[in-house]
């Protein structure tokens, strides 16, 4: 219901601000929808369930909205649990997190649009480094590959360059860091081809998780505010046909290229199984990953799984007043008939009509 999420979401808000007891209700409906658990301790039911059908799963501290250097210490530290809980557990195949996690927004806009930063600025820039650094040398010491989530177009470029640098430092000799590339702007190829290209000059091997994107709206919004053009594709076709040749450049390319393949799209899910095929490539390799959002398209990420594809599910996990951020947007998405949610429910539905007919 498109009202009852509009409506619901400001509700949702202002009950948190005032001190409304709504905790237990958001518990037991859209957070147990979306994601696994308040802490890592409480995710490990919904690890154990995708286990037992052979799909894994990426644990996602899903905190957003933080701005001082204790809540970035704080997040630091607790992606490099989910390191070590991957570690350990055989059905955690990466880590992620994002860098506006561990650092301000600000300070990587500032960066991308060239301006000076303050001495404190400056500093403060000197501790994200920092943290990126430590993180991704657990990762590499034990072993976990870990993704870096792609964020606004107007951060990104300075993202990419910090992520590229911690790729030449720790993927010598396996692809343990993973940057990503949100395919509905309109020269996702081409940074790929480049970000690809440049690794293959250094002498180091890429990574990339590819998705369609998050954060169309901001960016046209943004583009239009400020007076430049759209960085995002006009139609949902072109970007579509964008991620496809993605796919293919990066199976050409599987020697020097590990992928994750994040899509909600069966099209694109089928076409990199036939792509794995046609290029006779082993397809339980873990140069190839599926990945889709927990409690999100789970006819795709089973049966992917079932004929022995490699598969994980995004598990989002933190404290419930921490996440509501993350949880509007997934409501957000998936209030259109025509959209993800709506396919999957009219498959739902499709099948108990089937086995009402098989049982009569």
């Amino acid at each position: 219901s498109n009202l009852l999420v509009k409506v619901g979401s400001s509700l949702l808000k202002t009950s948190f601000k005032i001190g409304l007891p709504i905790k237990g209700i958001i518990k037991n409906t859209i957070f147990e929808q979306f994601c696994g658990g308040e802490t890592i301790e409480k995710c490990k039911k919904s690890i154990d369930i995708l286990g037992q059908f052979g799909v894994g799963t990426i644990l996602d501290y899903s905190v957003e909205g933080e701005y001082n250097e204790e809540a970035f210490e704080h997040t630091k530290n607790e992606i490099i649990r989910t390191i070590y809980e991957a570690k350990k557990e055989k059905n955690i195949p990466f880590s992620v997190f994002k860098l506006t996690g561990i650092g301000r927004f600000y300070i990587y806009e500032k960066i991308q649009a060239n301006k000076e930063l303050l001495k404190s600025e400056k500093r403060e820039f000197e501790n994200i480094k920092s943290r990126i650094d430590q993180i991704c040398n657990e990762a590499a010491q034990n072993k976990v590959a870990i993704l870096i989530d792609a964020e606004e177009t107007w951060i990104q470029n300075t993202i990419d360059e910090l992520v590229l640098e911690m790729m030449e430092k720790y993927n010598k000799s396996e692809t343990l860091i993973f940057n990503t590339i949100q395919f509905y702007r309109a020269n996702a190829l081409e940074i790929l081809k480049n970000q690809h290209t440049k690794a293959v000059q250094n002498n180091y091997l890429y990574g990339v998780k590819m998705v369609r994107g998050a954060y169309m709206e901001q960016e046209r919004a943004r583009a239009k505010t400020k007076g430049y053009a759209s960085p995002i594709h006009t139609t949902k076709e072109n970007t579509d046909q964008c991620y496809n040749s993605g796919l293919e450049y990066c199976i050409e390319h599987s020697k020097t290229i590990s992928l994750c393949a994040g899509t909600h799209n069966e099209e694109s899910s089928l076409l990199l199984t036939k792509l794995i095929e046609e290029y006779q490539l082993e397809k339980t390799s873990k140069k190839f990953y599926f990945a889709q959002l927990y409690g999100m398209s789970d006819h795709i990420s089973f049966n992917l799984a079932k004929q022995n594809y490699n598969v994980a599910k995004y598990v989002p996990y933190g404290p419930i007043k921490a996440v509501i951020p993350y949880l509007i947007r997934r409501a957000e998405e998936n209030t259109s008939v025509s959209g993800q949610m709506g396919r999957e429910l009219k498959l739902i539905k499709q099948e108990l009509e089937r086995r009402k007919e098989t049982t009569a």
